[in-house]
């Protein structure tokens, strides 16, 4: 969560679209920086929301004003204007969940139609996987994820983002470094 705050404080942006946003664990972290000015969380999942809404302190005594963190029960698969006005969108650990065949879909609604100044996006980088001891060979992370991508792979993917929307994208690993299978997370930061 570091390097993603870090990057989002490298943006600018004051505005900040959590899409896919959990239990709240990035907007918990950003609330308490005073450069960001309006929050938005969007979830498909109403429990995980609610759990980010108690973690923030929502509607409660020590929490942040009311109309600072929206929370949105909402897809990513369809349009939605009410984070539209974020500078800054940001996708951690999220795109592995979906289906890879939804991601045009997603892309464009992201890229194409909302198209935020910035979008940061984080994945776990599947070159790094065989390090893990516990984990079989060719399996994923977790149990929900479609796919895990290699560095080859989501480096093509970022490049295409930018060919079809206009984006550019910066891509940077996170977490310790093996000289051969990189980071074991990926993240790219496009900028339109």
């Amino acid at each position: 969560m570091d390097a993603v705050v870090q990057a989002i404080r490298a943006t600018g942006g004051a505005s900040v679209a959590d899409l896919g946003c959990g239990e709240g664990k990035l907007l918990y972290r950003l609330v308490r920086e005073k450069w960001v000015h309006k929050l938005f969380g969007l979830d498909p999942a109403i429990r995980e929301l609610e759990w980010a809404a108690k973690r923030l302190k929502l509607n409660e005594f020590g929490g942040p004003p009311e109309d600072r963190v929206t929370l949105l029960h909402g897809s990513l698969t369809y349009r939605d204007s009410r984070w539209a006005e974020a500078d800054v969108a940001v996708l951690v650990e999220v795109i592995e969940h979906l289906d890879e065949d939804r991601l045009p879909m997603i892309e464009r609604i992201i890229f194409g139609e909302t198209a935020p100044k910035f979008v940061i996006v984080t994945t776990p980088n599947a070159d790094y996987n065989p390090l893990f001891p516990s984990l079989a060979a060719g399996a994923f992370r977790h149990p929900d994820h479609r796919f895990e991508w290699g560095r080859v792979r989501f480096e093509a993917w970022a490049v295409r983002i930018g060919e079809i929307y206009g984006y550019s994208a910066a891509l940077s690993g996170i977490g310790a470094v093996d000289p051969v299978l990189g980071a074991p997370t990926q993240m790219a930061v496009f900028t339109r």
